[in-house]
């Protein structure tokens, strides 16, 4: 711990769908992220771990969040709570993770998988008043996510959500066996360990609270599973579009965006140099990613919006016009190629596309990086960042080769994962300068 030079802005890690285990996976990342801070004499990063349901809806879970850092009474909101059939207030935080929270006092945010459009949630809720007047999008320095389902993923539904109805799930599905589970954990909650908390204080499923006839009919059809209040809905494509309709996951002016998007390559041909670890890991994400390049998105209703974009860059690169698409991610000659590979390229769980960010580019702000630029290449203790970083922007960079649970959560010590959070290290410290030097 080093104790001279400026304090480092704390960095809040938010995990994605049934991961709560915090620290226990995700390893000795910090020697590596803090290198940038220790290497120019300032004092080490905070991490923060985020406390929030691992199955819950974007709203329950930022709600969750932002109490856990600001402490205080859960408030999910009168209206969101009447709509969605559970009690208002969930437990309480007598003291928050970082109370000090402000405008003044900022926080850098990293999201995996759907952590990353939970901070997204979150900072909409803060600019729109949800939590109060006396709090603003300014209270989030940065947003910075890898492998997150911004626009949703066919996974979903291929893992049991209804094609055609939303958020109906088929019986006996992989999703519907996967709801029975969690409603086991959450009527035993009370006796289980920590790891298996689902933050379902506020729904009253747990024996101490449901009879056991009502456990059972929620194991028959899950009322939470089946509904627009859980991550399952929240990671289709509708829920997706419902989201960029009202405007959530606009940049603001005085925050800093970036996102690591990954792909999987060849199985064969990343087998011959992996590690028999990293084997056991990336075969199922294979198997995994198969499924979802093959999905058919014809057996949705209503058509996703993207789709729309798919077709008119088709057009028009079959006619030879400009298709209006990113250069870099992925190497093709036309425009409507780029994009359908963009929706077949994944990393076992979320669409390449879907990774980037919310929103089409033409409705966003973003810059998108080669992948001959991929972070992830060699152990280099140098920083990549050359100019100050600009807000308002999304910096999105590729990780080729790379799977769902290859840099995060699960830490193996591999190079790459090294290599990741020397990266984001330099980043988060060259942002901590820029705001230090932002005029007031």
């Amino acid at each position: 711990m080093h104790d001279s030079g400026p304090q480092s802005v704390p960095l809040v890690i938010v995990e994605g769908f049934l991961s709560s285990a915090g620290a226990v996976v995700w390893g000795n990342f910090e020697q590596h992220s803090n290198f940038a801070c220790q290497s120019n004499g300032e004092h080490d990063r905070r991490t923060i771990f985020a406390s929030v349901g691992p199955v819950s809806s974007l709203h329950d879970r930022a709600c969750e969040l932002f109490y856990s850092l600001k402490g205080g009474i859960v408030d999910y909101g009168q209206k969101h709570s009447e709509e969605n059939g559970h009690a208002r207030f969930g437990r309480t935080y007598e003291t928050g993770s970082y109370p000090e929270w402000s405008a003044e006092c900022p926080l850098h945010f990293f999201g995996h998988s759907m952590g990353g459009p939970t901070i997204i949630k979150l900072q909409w809720l803060l600019a729109t008043g949800f939590f109060g007047k006396e709090c603003s999008s300014d209270m989030i320095l940065s947003v910075n996510t890898v492998s997150s389902p911004f626009r949703g993923t066919q996974l979903v539904y291929s893992l049991g959500e209804d094609r055609r109805n939303a958020p109906a799930v088929r019986p006996f599905s992989p999703g519907d066996l996967l709801a029975k589970g969690v409603h086991v954990a959450a009527y035993l909650a009370p006796v289980l360990p920590r790891i298996f908390d689902l933050h379902a204080d506020a729904r009253g499923l747990s024996f101490r609270e449901a009879s056991l006839g009502s456990f059972v009919r929620q194991l028959a059809k899950s009322e939470w599973a089946e509904s627009r209040d859980a991550t399952p809905y929240d990671a289709t494509f509708e829920a997706a579009d419902e989201r960029e309709a009202m405007r959530e996951g606009a940049v603001h002016p005085n925050t800093y965006y970036r996102s690591y998007s990954a792909s999987l390559a060849d199985a064969n041909a990343q087998a011959s140099s992996a590690s028999w670890v990293s084997r056991l890991f990336t075969w199922p994400m294979h198997a995994v990613s198969a499924v979802i390049s093959n999905f058919d998105f014809s057996t949705l209703r209503p058509i996703p919006a993207f789709m729309e974009t798919v077709a008119a860059a088709r057009r028009a690169s079959k006619m030879g016009a400009d298709a209006n698409v990113e250069d870099g991610v992925i190497d093709v000659a036309t425009g409507g190629d780029y994009l359908s590979a963009a929706l077949r390229a994944n990393d076992g769980v979320v669409p390449l596309f879907s990774q980037w960010h919310p929103f089409e580019c033409r409705s966003t702000r973003c810059k998108h990086y080669s992948h001959s630029d991929n972070i992830l290449e060699g152990f280099e203790t140098k920083s990549y960042i050359h100019s100050p970083p600009e807000a308002g922007v999304w910096n999105v960079h590729h990780l080729s080769n790379t799977h769902h649970f290859s840099v995060v959560p699960f830490w193996l010590g591999t190079q790459s994962q090294k290599a990741f959070w020397l990266d984001l290290g330099h980043w988060l410290r060259a942002i901590d300068a820029a705001h230090r030097n932002r005029p007031t």
